[in-house]
């Protein structure tokens, strides 16, 4: 990176990644709408299978403001 960049601001597809898990599901049995992250580009997801519980793993680039919202929760 170029000088004076800062790696938590960065949003390309190189930037580092971390995951948040997601209920998959509302207290109803319905399932939640999925729509990709419009703030970072390497945003995915994944479904797995945690104790039983079936989750939604969603990756972000670690500086993502999305992704900080979810952690901070």
């Amino acid at each position: 990176m170029a000088d004076g960049s800062d790696s938590d601001q960065d949003i390309t597809y190189r930037a580092p990644v971390g995951c948040v898990d997601l209920r998959a599901f509302d207290v109803e049995g319905n399932a939640y709408e999925i729509y990709a992250c419009h703030d970072c580009l390497p945003w995915h997801a994944e479904v797995v299978i945690v104790d039983g519980e079936i989750l939604v793993r969603e990756w972000h680039a670690v500086g993502c403001p999305q992704f900080q919202e979810l952690i901070q929760d």
